[in-house]
């Protein structure tokens, strides 16, 4: 197999292990991981085929000219069909299943009939009147990107070059178009996934022109601002802050505009840095990243709170960041494909510095939003991810009462299961320090360690339920190194033991490990998951004299269906010193850590043309409660839900 995921990127302090180098053998990870082979790679498969959906395989068909019919669906469907490529490319490269091999080989082979001669291809624009480049929602450079990427995992999952020959020769083609800068394309760029794609060909191919192709695209942003407020952002000429373009990228202090926008030029940004270390490019993805984290990023890791709104500096945004400490929570939008872009982000921050606070929020979108998104089955998805939801309540933008197989824009399920298919690459790093654990997590490891050899090791341990983590070193080089362990920030009360001999493990931290290994050592940590009640900042309006439950990295919800009849979910309040017991329910919502607890219901009666009432200080009854995780809610049908509650 060849594989350039350990492409020397010479400004980051990280390097990515092989994609076959860690592999999930058991337990969360490791199920997901199946569900994604066995269910949602097929089950995509139908709904990519559904003439109901709209994004919609049969445009590379019709296009390759095998096929008679129009384009159907969205300007951005070839793009999500690319995802679906890429995560059978990242399954393959675990299981070898000649199936998934047989699958990629026809639709890479559709692709490569359907592009044109000078290398241009997007079936929105070839099936249709529409001309090249004369608007930017007409997403070419996402589908180009999304291309671009998914033909590099496939050349690294299989060998073959077939699919990396079409992004090749798109790539030339867009060197041609975009190389000279021409004023009217300035900013041609409305969700820049084309910046990780060419970076992701550089580091396939040692092409440099690729390279400087993805800098150009954002030394673009931002490059051609327009002056005037309410601005649609349609056009091509104009940039504003719904696409980060209003404002150069160097000299950004915020999170602007479309939050999936975003984080795929802040990721792309972030790949560029690691092959130029440019000290003002970097300076600007900290700080924005900083800016996220600290006013506007909800518990769960979600980003883009609102559905519609105006920023700071007059631009009308959708899909968007907002202002600072804005976070609403029943009207949250919160696109799945952002709060993916966010860990994504995170985790190419995490590579160029060694820093764990990125680590510790790459997890946070994992186990919560970047999970709530699909359901526990893998066959149902959510575009929007709220953090309460009342059933009776209007739906805005992309919100549904249930979840769905098919839908109108259906990015985010491929977003979700690309994720999922390569989430063992993100558990790993290796250094000249030695190896990091970022991730836990049952599974094994057998990488190369630089400059010293191989390392094997296997992590046993039923994360993220329980907090015990144990893992054995099976080989390990001669010679001195580290195994460097992140230590979550919230584990206040974390254990390592080596070999039964006490280590340091400080919150927050990679504690670093150095020593001689042998083949059976064992480390062993231990981290607290005791439920813990959490508050936000006093500036977030929303969630001001409210509570959360987090376990771990879990963070919890509850659904009126776990609430005795009769009690409506807005009745509850959280005693502060409540007792919550976890216990594991194998056989609800593909098995969950529930928490249980008695609160307190405060009788409000009826609401019925009443806005405001006098405020009654009675506790009233004790009422039994079940907490889930958030990521599995909306699994049981129609409800309420709510992360935040009052306390008692």
């Amino acid at each position: 197999m060849t594989d350039n995921t350990t492409h020397d990127s010479p400004h980051v302090r990280l390097k990515r292990v092989p994609m076959d180098g860690a592999q999930w053998t058991d337990g969360f990870w490791a199920n997901r991981f199946n569900l994604c082979r066995h269910t949602i790679i097929p089950k995509m498969k139908e709904a990519l085929e559904h003439p109901d959906n709209r994004a919609c395989l049969a445009n590379f068909r019709v296009a390759a000219g095998v096929e008679k019919g129009e384009h159907r669906g969205t300007n951005w469907s070839d793009g999500d069909c690319y995802k679906w490529i890429e995560t059978m490319a990242h399954v393959y490269a675990i299981t070898r299943d000649a199936e998934l091999d047989r699958e990629m080989d026809h639709w890479i082979d559709l692709i490569a009939k359907s592009q044109d001669d000078d290398g241009y291809i997007c079936t929105q624009v070839q099936l249709t009147n529409k001309e090249r480049w004369q608007a930017t929602v007409h997403h070419e450079l996402y589908n180009m990107g999304h291309l671009l990427t998914a033909a590099c995992v496939h050349h690294r999952a299989t060998g073959k070059a077939t699919f990396l020959t079409v992004a090749k020769k798109l790539a030339d083609y867009l060197y041609g178009v975009f190389q000279p800068r021409p004023p009217e394309l300035a900013n041609f760029g409305w969700n820049p996934s084309n910046i990780m794609g060419l970076v992701d060909l550089y580091r396939a191919t040692g092409e440099k022109r690729y390279l400087e192709l993805a800098g150009i695209f954002v030394d673009m942003r931002g490059s051609r601002p327009k002056g005037g407020q309410w601005h649609t952002g349609h056009a091509n000429s104009d940039g504003t802050d719904q696409n980060q373009d209003r404002v150069p990228l160097r000299q950004e202090t915020k999170a602007v505009g479309h939050a999936v926008t975003a984080m795929y030029l802040y990721a792309g940004a972030a790949d560029v840095y690691a092959e130029t270390c440019e000290k003002a490019l970097i300076e600007a993805l900290e700080r924005i990243w900083q800016d996220v984290v600290s006013r506007r990023m909800y518990i769960t890791g979600a980003v883009g709170a609102h559905h519609q709104a105006v920023s700071q500096r007059g631009d009308k945004v959708w899909e968007a960041f907002g202002l600072d400490y804005q976070l609403p929570n029943r009207i949250a939008y919160n696109e799945t494909c952002a709060n993916i872009g966010h860990a994504m982000f995170s985790r190419r921050l995490l590579e160029i510095t060694g820093e764990a606070r990125y680590a510790d929020v790459m997890e946070q979108v994992l186990y919560n939003t970047g999970l709530s998104g699909m359901d526990v089955d893998g066959t149902r998805f959510c575009y929007t991810n709220p953090l309460a939801r009342d059933p009776g309540a209007d739906m805005l933008s992309n919100d549904t009462a249930e979840r769905w197989a098919v839908h109108g824009c259906y990015c985010c399920p491929p977003q979700v299961a690309r994720t999922l298919a390569k989430l063992h690459e993100w558990a790993y790093s290796t250094s000249d320090e030695g190896l990091w654990v970022h991730l836990y997590g049952s599974g094994t490891l057998d990488t190369e360690l630089p400059g010293k050899g191989r390392i094997k090791l296997g992590q046993e341990t039923e994360y993220p339920w329980q907090g015990k983590v144990k893992i054995t070193i099976d080989e390990a080089p001669a010679g001195t190194f580290a195994i460097l362990l992140r230590i979550p920030g919230w584990a206040d009360e974390a254990k390592a033991l080596v070999n039964g001999e006490a280590a340091s493990a400080e919150p927050g931290t990679y504690e670093s490990l150095e020593r001689e290994w042998k083949t059976g050592d064992e480390i062993l940590l231990t981290l607290p998951m005791r439920p813990r009640l959490i508050v936000s900042h006093p500036s977030v309006e929303e969630t001001r004299n409210q509570v959360a439950v987090v376990r771990g990295p879990i963070v919890y919800c509850l659904e009126s269906v776990d609430l005795p009849d009769g009690v409506p979910l807005h009745e509850v309040r959280i005693p502060r010193d409540i007792e919550l017991t976890p216990s594991y329910e194998p056989d609800l919502l593909a098995g969950v850590v529930v928490l249980d607890g008695q609160a307190h219901r405060v009788v409000e009666g009826d609401w019925q043309g009443t806005l405001y009432r006098e405020l009654t200080t009675e506790n009233g009854e004790a009422v039994p409660i079940r907490l889930i995780p958030y990521y599995a809610w909306l699994n049981r049908g129609i409800a309420e839900m709510s992360v935040w509650l009052p306390p008692a």
